[in-house]
């Protein structure tokens, strides 16, 4: 499976609008960019490929792709005008989208454990969101609306009557097909010139002319992961979300080796 990843931003919400500063990809949390756990993770999970959509220091990424010698799993599709908006950079990609294969399509901007991608790859779903319901109310969360099950609404503001509601993490499953009507509807976007709409605007487009279930979610309220968006992110990912994401990875290794005989215990100690 293919991850097609927008990476392209300022974070200008973060100050990051100087040359002083880099692409929000390489911010670092316990030695290690966001890229790297990205292709880590990734790796883990047997993805075969990851494109991103660059621009903001997009040759800073490309040394960080080199000095991780991730050449053969990474590439880059440079968007010139990445400061015109995020639906600029996913119609930037959009030969990467449409591909005639299910693909992932992931904010770059997320800490996260194994475990949501492990849901996301593994949910029966063809079209899929994430969903956790534990967040903080607001203007800010993009939110995901159920009712009868359904995904009803995918917005930012809350407009329609709901039985529950949660965050989107901001990965996507989609089908070939489903990936194609998007990058149709992103289209549609570019030649109106509506360039400073979000990406999600054209997903919510896809979702609510589609039949009701044509898409659905996982739930991973409790599951460690955050958005980083803003300078206090980038604290409570240090404090908070990192441990939990590092002792969940030493939980399962233990459990791994809980699970092996004897003798490949014996085996991997010595």
């Amino acid at each position: 499976m293919k991850v097609v990843m927008l990476a392209a931003g300022i974070g200008a919400r973060l100050g990051f609008a100087s040359n002083e500063q880099s692409a929000k990809i390489l911010l670092r949390f316990g030695g290690k960019s966001l890229l790297h756990y990205h292709i880590e993770k990734l790796q883990r999970q047997g993805v075969d490929e990851l494109v991103l959509g660059v621009g903001y220091h997009h040759q800073d990424i490309d040394r960080e792709i080199a000095a991780l010698g991730a050449q053969d799993f990474v590439r880059t599709v440079f968007n010139e005008n990445y400061e015109a908006g995020n639906i600029v950079t996913l119609w930037v990609l959009r030969d990467e989208l449409d591909c005639g294969k299910p693909v992932l399509l992931m904010d770059a901007d997320v800490l996260y454990d194994d475990s949501l991608i492990t849901h996301l790859i593994n949910s029966r779903h063809q079209n899929c969101f994430l969903l956790d319901r534990d967040f903080e109310s607001g203007d800010e969360p993009v939110k995901l609306c159920v009712r009868d099950g359904k995904i009803i609404e995918f917005r930012k503001w809350l407009s329609a009557e709901f039985d529950f509601c949660g965050e989107s993490v901001g990965f996507f499953k989609l089908s070939a097909a489903m990936a194609k009507k998007l990058i149709i509807q992103t289209g549609h976007y570019i030649r109106q010139g509506r360039h400073q709409e979000p990406y999600e605007e054209a997903i919510r487009d896809v979702l609510l002319t589609s039949p009701r279930d044509t898409f659905a979610f996982e739930d991973i309220t409790g599951m460690a992961w955050i958005e980083i968006d803003f300078a206090a992110d980038i604290e409570r990912a240090n404090t908070e979300i990192l441990p939990r994401i590092l002792s969940s990875i030493d939980n399962r290794g233990k459990t791994a080796i809980i699970k092996q005989s004897p003798d490949q215990v014996e085996k991997r100690i010595q």
